[in-house]
């Protein structure tokens, strides 16, 4: 990896971490096609830039942060299945964190789901206006089934934000408020799995050299720039247009590296 492969990879991350079309599936594609080592460097710097986006929310919500101690409670139960289900399958997530394959088969099956999701919860929007403290009294058992919801983004090219806000559109909460709710709770579970694969990093005997870290830096500092511009657009184009453009995103990616995948593996059998 070098500073250009990191400035990419960052902007893709900003872009894309709270959009509900995959931010670690757009790395490892953008990775792939750049032909950037798959090394522990690389998996850990995907990680750690998140920090960025992370602070984007806090910046734009700072409000929400100080409201209660309930709101913090709240995320820790929403952030449990997380915790458990990524120390019981962290290795099985590496494996997959290098299958472009994966991340095609999962953008079409995410992008269908986003094609119908307005229609299912469409009672939703009126529900929500009828009940305005609905946002502030997320009940628990709602944020530990949002919890669940989000573990499916484990397996890369699911979207950790869209199956956290499609896990609360299923407990009543509309469009506005699933996707706030999901952007809280990226802070503790990204900050986590910062932890975690840095933890893991210099536990396998690694060291970060100087130009690694500088990477780190300038891909957490632009994370978070573009990702205040994201998440700002993505909450006024959502409240009024609803998920249908991002499922056909998905829909038209994923078969697009299905069909590249395709000819690349044809073409190493011949």
């Amino acid at each position: 990896m070098n500073l250009i492969d990191a400035i990419i990879l960052a902007i893709i991350e900003g872009l894309t971490e709270y959009l509900p079309v995959s931010s670690t599936g757009h790395m490892i594609i953008a990775s792939s096609f750049m032909k950037i080592a798959s090394d522990d460097f690389t998996k850990l710097f995907t990680i750690v830039i998140q920090l960025g986006a992370i602070f984007a929310v806090v910046v734009l919500y700072w409000k929400r942060f100080f409201q209660s101690l309930d709101f913090y409670f709240k995320l820790l139960v929403a952030f449990i299945p997380a915790v458990i289900l990524g120390l019981l399958l962290n290795d099985v997530i590496d494996e997959l964190l290098e299958s472009p394959l994966t991340v095609a088969i999962s953008l079409i099956i995410g992008g269908f789901i986003l094609l119908k999701v307005d229609d299912w919860f469409k009672s939703n929007e009126v529900y929500d206006e009828a009940h305005p403290e609905a946002h502030t009294n997320i009940s628990y058992a709602t944020a530990l089934k949002i919890g669940f919801f989000q573990c499916l983004a484990m397996i890369p090219g699911t979207s950790r934000s869209g199956a956290s806000i499609v896990g609360g559109m299923t407990q009543k909460l509309n469009r506005k408020t699933a996707a706030e709710f999901s952007f809280f709770l990226a802070v503790p579970t990204m900050l986590g799995a910062t932890v975690k694969k840095t933890y893991d990093y210099y536990q396998a005997g690694f060291v970060l050299s100087s130009d690694q870290i500088n990477y780190l830096i300038v891909g957490n500092v632009i994370a978070f720039i573009v990702a205040l511009i994201a998440i700002k657009s993505f909450i006024d184009y959502l409240s009024k247009h609803g998920f249908k453009i991002f499922g056909y995103y998905r829909i038209i990616l994923g078969v697009a590296l299905l069909i590249i995948h395709y000819f690349i593996y044809s073409l190493t059998t011949i």
